[in-house]
């Protein structure tokens, strides 16, 4: 079986995700990976432990307790956290020293779904290799032999204190001489991993809380609230007359902020504004600001313009931490809210997103919808043509050219990127300028070049001042 068999049977690009409890999203699977995962990370005679956290999702009960006993078969032990965001996990396993942490969540995915994925003791995602050698050992037999007995067998228990802990680290990323002391904040868990832990931090630091989409019952995240469904926080920060309005996602990783205005700031407008302050207090390494090809033109602009160098990733987080690390890069992420601040965290954590803004507008005394002015939008507009085959666009000549003329007549002031998708076959053809009609004018003729070429039918268009990320 190859390399790229194996990995659509299980891992993706972020763990492995599905509908819970159809294959692979399944009990038996996940007492597999915990097996695999366990023998993994053991690789010393002395006592090893693992740390298990899972978002709000009915089926998370399920599967933590077959990931659990399947860690547990294997000789090493299990710490239960319960209800945590993804990088609570990730600090845990640092903070705790566990040889690595696991996460049962599928993010921003409707409750149906639920995801598996894995941090190493350093907090940081598995790299390919060792997720590839995770799923075939689960795949395979290689190990079903291994059955420790007696005193051997992994002992299970609950960390108590898992959220006071991740609470205590979250107030010591905010500066020490500020507070949130008069600030009317309203927080949106998604009724999510973060419905406790978001409204409580705000409040020890001073801030006037007020919370919606923070009331899970097991079937109600990321339904119409939180980062993929902000209105509801756009209505609640006005009609609160709120400084500010904070959209987490499910497990917490991603956060969108609202203004006193009403309007979304997104994470290319988040980005704009650490970098520029960072960058102005001497914190920017490198002077440098990592972000994906799927970015606005706006911040690529607004960088260019404040003398902050860009360096641009394939879409997902993934890349952009590699690429931060490669670099030495301190803060680098995603149009989608997918910050990373790496002097903080190993992974992205909306929260201290947030904090790190809230921080800003203090020290600036400044509200969020001027700071985010420091960026302005480019119109963008995205069609997704459908192909037959997935060739180098470059060696089709009326492609090429197509894309030749328009970057010519953009002369600097937009932008042209096309992506196949990674899940679908589909060309992304992405183009960005300073006039809606022309872009689209622009962007219909890479598209019909593309279709003429490549395509099965004709391109769907969403003109929007906000890329996709998928």
């Amino acid at each position: 079986m190859s390399t790229e068999e194996r990995t659509r049977q299980l891992f993706g690009t972020d763990g492995v995700r599905g509908v819970a409890n159809i294959d692979p999203m399944t009990s038996e699977t996940a007492l597999r990976l915990g097996r695999a995962i366990a023998h993994v990370f053991r690789n010393t005679d002395r006592r090893h432990k693992i740390i298990i956290g899972k978002d709000t999702r009915l089926s998370g009960y399920m599967l933590e307790t077959a990931m659990a006993s399947g860690i547990c078969s294997m000789g090493v032990d299990v710490m239960l956290v319960g209800p945590l965001p993804t990088p609570g996990i990730a600090f845990l396993t640092r903070s705790l020293r566990a040889d690595a942490g696991v996460v049962i969540s599928a993010s921003h995915n409707p409750f149906q779904d639920n995801g598996i994925k894995f941090f190493s003791r350093q907090g940081f995602k598995l790299p390919d290799e060792t997720e590839l050698e995770i799923e075939r050992l689960v795949l395979d037999t290689d190990i079903d032999h291994l059955r420790p007995t007696a005193q051997q067998i992994g002992k299970a228990y609950r960390i108590d204190d898992a959220l006071g802990r991740y609470n205590v680290y979250l107030k010591g990323t905010f500066p020490r001489d500020l507070t949130l002391d008069g600030l009317r904040v309203v927080v949106d868990g998604a009724n999510g991993a973060a419905y406790r832990v978001g409204p409580e931090v705000l409040s020890e630091l001073g801030a006037e809380v007020t919370t919606i989409g923070c009331d899970p019952d097991g079937e109600n995240i990321n339904l119409e609230c939180g980062a993929t469904a902000p209105a509801a926080l756009q209505r609640a920060v006005l009609e609160q007359r709120a400084h500010v309005g904070v959209a987490l996602d499910g497990d917490a990783d991603r956060c969108l902020l609202v203004d006193e205005c009403g309007n979304l700031v997104d994470g290319d407008a988040l980005l704009a504004i650490a970098a520029c302050e960072m960058a102005r207090t001497g914190q920017l390494q490198q002077g440098t600001l990592v972000t994906t090809h799927m970015s606005n033109f706006g911040l690529e602009i607004a960088m260019r313009e404040r003398g902050i160098a860009l360096r641009k990733t394939q879409v997902g987080d993934r890349y952009v931490l590699e690429e931060m690390l490669r670099g030495k890069y301190n803060v680098g992420g995603e149009q989608s809210g997918h910050l990373l601040f790496l002097d903080h965290s190993t992974t992205g954590d909306g929260l201290i997103t947030a904090l790190t803004i809230l921080g800003i507008m203090r020290a600036r005394d400044t509200p969020l919808s001027t700071l985010a002015s420091v960026m302005k939008r480019f119109p963008q507009v995205l069609l997704n043509v459908p192909v037959r085959e997935k060739r180098d666009l470059n060696e089709i000549p009326a492609v090429h050219a197509a894309i030749e003329k328009v970057e010519q007549a953009l002369a600097g002031q937009g932008r042209v990127y096309i992506r196949y998708s990674g899940t679908e076959a589909l060309a992304r053809v992405m183009v960005e300028g300073q006039d809606v009609a022309q872009v689209e004018a622009y962007a219909a003729d890479i598209a019909d070049a593309v279709e003429t070429a490549l395509g099965t039918s004709q391109p769907s268009a969403t003109a929007s001042p906000q890329a996709s990320q998928g």
